[in-house]
């Protein structure tokens, strides 16, 4: 079977990678797997296509995207969050690509890569979407935030500030119903995300199934502590408590009830540590020391910054996965995480991590210090260690895909 990705964004990075790494899972598996991308680098892997390639198809991606993003230029009152149409685009079923493949299997499409009206054009072909965040059904926004009207078919869309009910947001879900073929099989990475998808608007009657967002756990590994820290320049005799994202300030990461959080911990036991964005001014008022390690741009920089800390924070509020949850638990560092949306799938209460209170800043509090704490503190980080490495390993996973590529191809 030849399987066609058609992926959006940096492989190196986000939701991309997440892609990437499945799609080297089926390539150990023996399945033909290419991969059709906007991603400036190939990661010098010829089974990638990027169509930063050709000039011509270059210039036409930056075009769309630019106008994707001026499609809401009108709602001067919109909140600053990334919103996308999806109906502009690069025909990618002209590709040679596209005409060699057997499945066409969807992930993050948006930035202006690929215009809902050409996946009308795919004829005599399977075709599996993976849902990588809420955008497949909603509207135009990325996370709904608590609005539903995602379920009625959208309208005064909150994040546009628009009270008309035949706004953008309602032509971006009409589009996407009058596009979309039943046929497509539906994949959420978390059942959070799925649960979503069924109750959406544009995916009644749709088949919905889930199969989890994956890591690379030979890239993602333990590193003695000590190790970790010598190698980081962090000397101290605290715990360490880490934290991190390339966007913190990013309005679903929930990053202002993680500080909440800090500021009930004693400045004396433990430091701070934390990769990506960061408001130093911000980390200042918890008056807990902090090292910052800034923009982590490599795996093995990730694995010392997983490995050196004694637990590791996502607060996120709503995430569709939490593979940064994934990727601490396969370096053997436990996790504390809302019980809620994705990431509630992933940590197991008391096992491998701890189970926050949504989204209550003090609950974060109590769940750091029962992790850094425990007196089972090293079976925690062996469980976290076990739970992704059965879980969420690329092969693993990679055998599910291909369970279901089998599927639609006998259909």
């Amino acid at each position: 079977m030849k399987v066609l990705h058609i992926i959006a964004g940096n492989l190196s990075g986000g939701a991309a990678r997440g892609a990437y790494w499945l799609h080297q899972g089926l390539l150990a598996q023996g399945v033909d797997s290419k991969i059709y991308t906007t991603s400036r680098t190939s990661l010098n892997d010829d089974t990638v296509t990027t169509v930063f390639v050709s000039n011509k198809n270059k210039v036409a991606t930056i075009i769309f995207a630019l106008i994707d993003k001026l499609s809401t230029i009108f709602y001067r009152k919109r909140k600053r969050l990334i919103f996308s149409t999806g109906m502009v685009g690069q025909n990618f079923t002209n590709s040679v690509e596209y005409k060699e493949a057997d499945i066409i299997h969807l992930h993050w499409i948006n930035d202006g890569f690929v215009n809902m009206r050409h996946l009308s054009k795919i004829i005599n072909k399977p075709v599996i979407w993976t849902m990588r965040d809420m955008w497949p059904m909603t509207g135009g926004c990325h996370y709904a935030m608590g609005c539903e009207k995602f379920k009625t078919g959208c309208g005064r869309c909150p994040q546009l500030s628009s009270n008309s009910t035949m706004d953008l947001s309602r032509l971006v879900l009409s589009y996407k119903k009058k596009y979309l073929s039943k046929t497509i099989k539906l994949v959420g990475i978390s059942d959070w995300l799925s649960e979503q998808a069924h109750e959406s608007e544009v995916f009644k009657g749709f088949d919905i199934r889930t199969i989890h967002n994956c890591i690379n756990t030979k890239t993602f590994f333990p590193v003695e502590k000590r190790v970790a820290r010598e190698l980081l320049g962090i000397n101290t005799g605290k715990k360490i408590v880490l934290a991190g994202s390339t966007s913190a300030t990013d309005f679903y990461k929930g990053f202002d009830k993680y500080i909440d959080s800090l500021k009930l911990l004693d400045n004396n036991m433990y430091h701070l540590c934390f990769f990506g964005e960061l408001d130093q001014e911000l980390v200042k008022s918890t008056g807990l020391d902090f090292t910052s390690l800034g923009y982590l741009q490599d795996n093995i920089s990730m694995r010392l910054a997983y490995s050196c800390a004694d637990v590791y924070v996502a607060p996120s509020i709503m995430d569709a996965f939490g593979k940064t949850i994934v990727e601490s638990m396969a370096c053997g560092t436990p996790v504390v995480c809302f019980d809620a949306t994705g990431p509630k799938d992933l940590v197991t209460h008391m096992k491998d991590g701890y189970k926050a209170v949504p989204f209550k800043p003090e609950s974060l509090a109590e769940g750091i210090k029962w992790i850094v704490f425990s007196s089972d503190y090293g079976m925690l980080c062996e469980n976290a260690r076990d739970n992704a490495v059965l879980k969420f390993d690329a092969k693993n996973i990679a055998e599910t895909y291909t369970q279901l590529y089998k599927e639609v191809l006998i259909k």
